[in-house]
């Protein structure tokens, strides 16, 4: 298997430049994309336990590795919640995958979005970590229409050895995500 283009442009081209722009005194405190994690709550499956089995579906077939489903932890009376129901789906990805997923993500899922413009850089969350709300499946090529029936969203949470957002920020846009650009703004 051949390594993800990503990650070899990360190792040529952007240590070098983030560790120019930050003056690291090693290549070793460069921030690095460690992690993502995708996560899929299914509000409706509280009634219906096979949309919950679906969700894991597909989120299996878009990340290419196997989900798995979340478990409530507390039980919430007003929604009809007991402790140990399942509730969602989340898949973790590390190594070569992670880096295939980043690709597909940035060249061919966001752009399908309707009206895209660019992904907003609010949702840091203070340590290095972006959070990055996608609201339909369907952008993904995996997911065939004809297949789906309850369009839903997901939580796609990149987590970076990065200790601050801007070396996060500097991180992720050097990558390639197609973050808003506030100067040409409209």
């Amino acid at each position: 298997m051949a390594k993800p283009r990503v990650k070899d442009r990360y190792n040529a081209e952007i240590v070098p430049a983030l560790k120019e722009r930050f003056q690291y005194s090693s290549v070793m405190q460069v921030p690095k994309l460690t992690k993502i994690v995708i996560n899929r709550g299914i509000g409706a499956a509280v009634a219906d336990k096979k949309l919950v089995d679906q969700g894991v579906d597909e989120l299996s077939l878009i990340t290419g590795q196997k989900a798995v489903a979340t478990i409530a932890k507390t039980s919430v009376s007003n929604f009809k919640l007991r402790e140990g129901m399942p509730i969602g789906a989340k898949v973790t990805l590390r190594g070569d995958i992670m880096y295939e997923f980043l690709d597909r993500l940035m060249t061919v899922a966001l752009p399908r979005v309707r009206d895209f413009k660019g992904i907003s850089d609010k949702g840091f969350d203070g340590r290095g970590n972006y959070t990055l709300g996608v609201t339909e499946q369907i952008i993904f090529p995996e997911i065939s229409i004809e297949k789906v029936n309850r369009i839903s969203g997901m939580d796609i949470t990149f987590v970076t050895s990065a200790e601050t957002d801007e070396e996060s920020l500097a991180l992720l846009k050097s990558l390639g995500m197609p973050f808003i650009n506030k100067n040409n703004q409209e």
